[in-house]
């Protein structure tokens, strides 16, 4: 594997880490040399695998993090969560795609979405296609601005 694959690997991979985000992803591929539209493919595939499994498996992860809280003595419910909680009674499934990326990561805004009661699918679904434009109008945007440092 050359070293743009091996780049592109590792982008995948961060893009699937929550906090990560594909859009803090993105750039980074870029701005060593990366093909920006390989780049923007292989974070969205590794951001959207990881958030449709916090949307199937968030009411499983919420009960493991509140138990692991528990026993260290906090309250349940982190404040982040706790933050996407308030931004979802506040903003809806669309604020919550539209503000997710950027305030508390997709992962947990889906997570925040099931738990407010909305299915799964539509949760992952439109928080997936939110983080997709976002991450391809970061992507547009570093090329049209040539931003890049061609390390590759």
């Amino acid at each position: 594997m050359n070293l743009e694959g091996l780049g592109l690997v590792g982008v995948f991979l961060a893009g699937a880490i929550p906090w990560m985000e594909a859009i803090a992803v993105v750039p980074s591929g870029i701005v060593i040399g990366l093909d920006p539209t390989a780049v923007v493919l292989a974070a969205i595939l590794g951001n959207a695998i990881t958030i449709f499994l916090f949307a199937y498996l968030s009411s499983h992860i919420r009960q493991l993090m509140s138990n692991r809280r528990i026993a260290k003595g906090k309250s349940p419910e982190s404040p982040k969560f706790i933050k996407a909680k308030d931004a979802f009674n506040k903003y809806g499934i669309f604020g919550m795609a539209l503000l997710g990326p950027i305030f508390i990561g997709t992962q947990f805004a889906a997570a925040a979405s099931v738990a407010a009661g909305v299915r799964p699918i539509r949760a992952a679904t439109i928080i997936t296609l939110s983080m997709t434009l976002w991450a391809i109008l970061i992507a547009v945007v570093m090329v049209v601005t040539g931003i890049n440092l061609d390390l590759i």
